[in-house]
């Protein structure tokens, strides 16, 4: 990364560590009492046997924010680092396949809560609050492994405690149902991870949980949007934020889907991006769980209208996207993308000479690197339909 995104890096966690300095540094006890968001984590070190537990923060009260994507809009990546760091991450080293049993049941407990819940943990040790940043990472706060761990004030969400006892619904019924039912998608993604859905329950590690998650519903929105008509015109939409440049380009086409992703580092242009048609991807994406955030994001808007198009989606990251917050950025920019007004034109050349006109990357640049939208250019109106 270049030396701005290490002066972003520098600057936030100097100001983390001053703030720890002004309270007489709220991680270095042996123990602390909070009220989680509520969170749960599940990792993927050591798997199938995977540390577990819950995060918590060393204050009491609506600390809901502090793991909500679905509310970060506006907020700073100094803001979001932020929310990241306070939280204390207890862990428990636990079997992939135990997901009964007292531990565990309580962090399901707070998975279902719909409100935060409140913490008292004592760990075996401090919690170290040696805390770096990079560019490589998502960050995240002090861990600490439980000693004792009580729990208090859960209430559960009816969706969720329905689709829990219900065991004979499979996993990716188990998500559609939370979805369609108006759950978080952040909220479905916990509860898949701590192994309350579906028939053969396993915990999953959170970053597996949140693929899962989007790719389960992205499948349900694209039989759906199939049976729509086409749209006429090609539209471009925009937005940035936390830097991310996200375009995304409509056009008259039965479903296909391209998504391309272009960095820097060390003053080095670099892309990525993968593509599908109606048969979807059969293999991980090159550029990871971006994909299928991002497809998420665009088919919500094709149900809503009711309509079938091609799609492509061009994300540039700039290099003050210096510390890396989660794929969760991803959906809910191109949520935020979705819901402004379009920008029209009467063909895809056009629209994608609109789209890359966003950002700092040639037309050309892009076309280069993606391989749907050098087809679609040499195709005319007509022959979408």
């Amino acid at each position: 990364m270049s030396g701005d995104s290490q002066d972003i890096r520098r600057a936030i966690l100097s100001k983390w560590h001053e703030t720890l300095s002004n309270h007489g540094n709220l991680f270095s006890s042996d123990s602390i009492s909070g009220t989680s968001p509520p969170s749960v984590f599940v990792g993927s070190y050591n798997y199938p046997k995977v540390f577990v537990g819950p995060m918590v923060p060393p204050m009491h009260g609506d600390t809901s924010l502090l793991d909500s994507p679905e509310k970060w809009k506006g907020k700073t990546l100094e803001d979001i680092v932020n929310f990241r760091l306070n939280l204390i991450r207890g862990i428990q080293k636990i079997p992939i396949g135990q997901t009964e049993g007292r531990y565990i049941e309580n962090l399901q407990e707070i998975a279902m809560s719909s409100k935060p819940t409140d913490l008292d943990l004592t760990f075996r040790k401090s919690p170290s609050a040696n805390i770096s940043l990079d560019g490589e990472s998502a960050p995240f706060g002090p861990i600490g492994e439980i000693k004792s761990a009580k729990f208090s004030g859960t209430s559960s969400s009816k969706p969720i405690e329905k689709t829990f006892y219900d065991k004979d619904l499979k996993a990716q019924d188990a998500v559609l149902n939370l979805y369609n039912s108006g759950i978080d998608i952040s909220k479905i993604q916990k509860c898949f991870s701590i192994g309350m859905l579906g028939k053969n329950r396993k915990l999953v590690p959170t970053k597996w949980s949140i693929t899962a998650t989007d790719d389960i519903i992205c499948n349900y929105l694209t039989e759906e949007i199939l049976n729509y008509s086409l749209i006429d015109s090609c539209k471009v939409f925009f937005y940035a934020h936390l830097g991310n440049i996200f375009t995304v380009v409509l056009f008259p086409h039965r479903w296909i889907y391209e998504m391309v992703e272009a960095w820097y580092s060390n003053g080095i242009l670099g892309f990525g991006s993968d593509s599908e048609d109606a048969r979807g991807i059969n293999h991980p994406p090159a550029i990871a769980g971006a994909y299928f955030a991002a497809k998420l994001g665009v088919l919500e808007y094709m149900s809503k209208k009711k309509i079938q198009a091609g799609v492509v989606i061009l994300r540039e990251i700039r290099p003050e996207y210096a510390i890396p917050v989660g794929v969760w950025q991803v959906r809910e920019g191109i949520r935020e993308a979705m819901k402004q007004n379009p920008e029209i034109s009467d063909d895809f050349d056009s629209a994608l000479l609109l789209a890359s006109s966003k950002m700092s990357i040639s037309k050309f640049e892009w076309l280069s690197h993606g391989k749907i939208m050098g087809l679609m250019r040499q195709k005319t109106l007509s022959d979408f339909f």
